[in-house]
């Protein structure tokens, strides 16, 4: 079994909290670190270091955090040889479930368009310029890095896939210092009542949560006194008051807890303390948005849909909506 050098990739973060006064989740985040990558490795970490490692150097590199795809690119366009040595490697890293990537010409079709969920949000957002801010089930990070490109100071992500991690190191190899960093970690994992954050984003993680209120109220703890909370998850229609509860699986999801209606999700972050929330987008996801790629070949969305009634889950429950709130820490 290989070993990951978890310190070369996070030292100057943990250096950094230490620095702005955050001892207590420096001190945390390194024993979370020792027990995920010292104590317990995971069975794939040879995989996944392997094409890490084969990734070829490419010097000077230019990039663009601006457009739907992150792109990588360099002055002069790489040999052969290379281009099928980083192609390889990165497909090492299958599956790729969020972005699209560009790698230097090589364009990783992942299985969500998380360009268009941007493109939903960040019209809403306060000015990232110079914002501290927290991803919370970032994935590999490509939100990360269109917050970055928005002008964010310092931006961390956390999601306990690893694979995702070492599809975010894939990219930050190529850009290396820069103020963006993804953690191996559950939201439980942090310490509580940081307030140490600009803008909180959590996009797609309400619905897998089983005490909903519990984790508006870990996102709260998260941010500064008049911070932003970007809120995006599964919704369906209904009054206020009212939330779906699958019996089991909903879209062929075990982990799928509560679906609220979007008066019922405002009453929710009301009663958790948040203020000025307000729904900005509602949008129902379609096979064009979410579906199997050559990056991503598992089943996809339009197999957990019912193939007689598209507008419904194969479970019979109304289809996927998503709608994203905005509301601000008092």
């Amino acid at each position: 079994m290989a070993n990951f050098d978890w310190r070369k990739h996070f030292q100057p973060l943990l250096q950094e909290l230490s620095e702005t006064g955050q001892d207590s989740w420096s001190d945390r985040l390194r024993e979370q670190l020792t027990h995920r990558f010292d104590d317990n490795p995971h069975g794939d970490l040879d995989r996944w270091l392997s094409a890490l490692g084969a990734l070829p150097e490419v010097a000077p590199v230019n990039a663009d955090l601006n457009t739907a795809a992150i792109t990588l690119s360099t002055s002069n366009p790489l040999p052969e040889n290379k281009l099928a040595q980083l192609e390889m490697a990165l497909r090492g890293l299958m599956p790729w479930r969020k972005g699209p990537f560009d790698f230097f010409g090589t364009y990783i079709d992942t299985e969500w368009h998380s360009d268009w969920k941007w493109d939903r949000v960040s019209p809403f957002l306060a000015d990232l310029s110079g914002r501290r801010i927290l991803d919370v089930g970032c994935g590999s990070g490509y939100h990360c890095w269109r917050m970055l490109g928005e002008g964010a100071g310092r931006v961390i992500g956390i999601d306990p896939g690893l694979l995702f991690m070492f599809q975010f190191l894939s990219v930050k190899h190529y850009l290396g210092d820069v103020p963006v960093d993804l953690l191996p970690v559950k939201m439980e994992d942090l310490p509580g009542n940081l307030e140490a954050f600009d803008t909180t984003f959590s996009m797609g993680v309400l619905y897998h949560r089983r005490s909903p209120l519990d984790h508006l109220l870990e996102l709260k703890g998260t941010l500064r006194r008049g911070g932003e909370l970007v809120l995006e998850t599964l919704v369906v229609d209904g009054p206020e008051g009212y939330s779906l509860m699958p019996e089991d699986r909903y879209g062929q999801m075990r982990n799928v807890w509560f679906l609220p209606s979007c008066d019922t999700l405002i009453r929710w972050l009301e009663r958790t303390g948040f203020r000025n929330a307000r729904v900005v987008d509602v949008t129902d996801t379609t096979t064009a948005e979410q579906r199997s790629t050559d990056w991503m070949r598992f089943n996809s969305l339009q197999d957990f849909l019912d193939p007689a009634d598209p507008a419904r889950t194969i479970e019979g429950y109304p289809g996927p909506k998503r709608a994203t709130i905005i509301a601000e820490k008092p």
